[in-house]
């Protein structure tokens, strides 16, 4: 995200790497669909570039960019930015939209 000025430790998939990254991925994964225009997005980078530190060796955490990647947004019915769902071993097991829930959000961290 622009003006985050540590590492990036959440890796952007596309629709070209989301099937063999996030579907055939192991274990538990979560994708924030979101853009780079999208301040709330902007607002919870932090927080998430934190939990993919603390989870890193157990859990991965990758990103969607919807405004390049509109067909992946489209597949998972993503209505507005940000949108995080977790799949375990391939499925759907938990899904968060919008600014309010994501401090809520529990199956996340």
């Amino acid at each position: 995200m622009p003006g985050y000025k540590s590492i990036d430790r959440i890796r952007t998939v596309t629709a070209s790497t989301f099937d063999r990254l996030v579907l055939k991925g192991e274990g538990p994964i979560v994708v924030e669909f979101m853009s780079y225009g999208c301040a709330h997005c902007g607002v919870i980078e932090p927080d998430l570039q934190q939990v993919a530190e603390i989870v890193e060796s157990t859990e991965k955490i990758f990103r969607v960019n919807i405004a390049l990647d509109r067909e992946l947004a489209d597949l998972y019915e993503v209505q507005g930015t940000p949108t995080l769902i977790m799949f375990l071993n391939g499925a759907i097991v938990g899904r968060d939209e919008g600014q309010v829930q994501m401090y809520r959000t529990s199956w996340l961290w």
